[in-house]
């Protein structure tokens, strides 16, 4: 993988692979974990994990659905999970394949154009990635977000075990943090147009400001992280746990004996 791409061949992934690849040409792009017999799991928002509305038309952090006729297991999720099973085919849909980069030096990360491609964090070994992948497969992974919790903050999370403590800021993605830290940058740097009518050095300085946002997002580097087992995670996102779902349905029954309903 070089500076400037991270394409790679079909031949050239392994299982525990971060991978992704690039829609509606090359506007955004769609990533999620490769586990090997040419499937991958990835996220994307619940109503559309089973639906044949186009990407295109609503949420783009989402991946193309669509009818496999080659693995029938293609498209399997659990009810009420954006969490999805999928063949390399679909998920690739037309585009190419890339892989993610991890442990990536801070002047590799800064020099990389756009977002979502690496990050200075260090994978965790390819068995913890897979326990992760397949537990959410079977668990979840909360509801999607496309700023806070979209498929990459899902398949960063499979790598690392880090999840963001601070829920009023942006997620794991670097996808999501370009898109705010590119406008931010524009906006500070504007008034710098009257003191420096040099065109070329407003945009130098805003290309810095945009690369430094996306550096101090990155969660390789903040503070704000935590490292969380993949069976406490449900705690940690905000959804009921089976404990609580039990507890809950034992204070409705209750209720339902005292009041003589149900």
């Amino acid at each position: 993988m070089g500076l400037l791409s991270n394409r790679v061949e079909r031949n050239e992934i392994k299982p525990g692979d971060h991978i992704y690849t690039y829609r509606a040409v090359f506007t955004y792009s769609h990533h999620g974990i490769y586990v090997g017999g040419s499937k991958v799991v990835d996220f994307r928002p619940e109503r559309e994990a089973n639906s044949p509305i186009s990407e295109a038309v609503s949420d783009p952090m989402s991946s193309i659905s669509s009818s496999c006729s080659v693995f029938p297991d293609c498209g399997f999720r659990q009810p009420g999970s954006g969490v999805t099973l999928t063949c390399l085919d679909c998920f690739l849909g037309k585009g190419s394949l890339y892989c993610f980069e991890y442990g990536v030096p801070p002047s590799v990360f800064l020099a990389k154009v756009r977002g979502g491609t690496c990050t200075t964090a260090t994978s965790d070994l390819p068995e913890a990635v897979i326990h992760r992948t397949m537990y959410l497969l079977q668990n979840g992974f909360g509801n999607y977000d496309i700023f806070q919790n979209n498929c990459e903050d899902f398949a960063l999370y499979c790598k690392t075990g880090l999840l963001i403590m601070d829920k009023l800021g942006v997620g794991r993605s670097g996808q999501a943090s370009s898109a705010i830290g590119a406008p931010l940058a524009a906006i500070i740097s504007s008034p710098l147009k009257l003191l420096m009518p040099n065109p070329i050095g407003v945009a130098t300085i805003t290309a810095g400001m945009y690369c430094m946002s996306r550096y101090a997002t990155d969660i390789g580097v903040r503070s704000d992280v935590i490292k969380v087992d993949v069976e406490d995670l449900s705690v940690n996102l905000g959804f009921p746990s089976d404990d609580s779902m039990e507890e809950e349905e034992e204070v409705t029954s209750s209720a339902r004996r005292i009041t003589g309903s149900g």
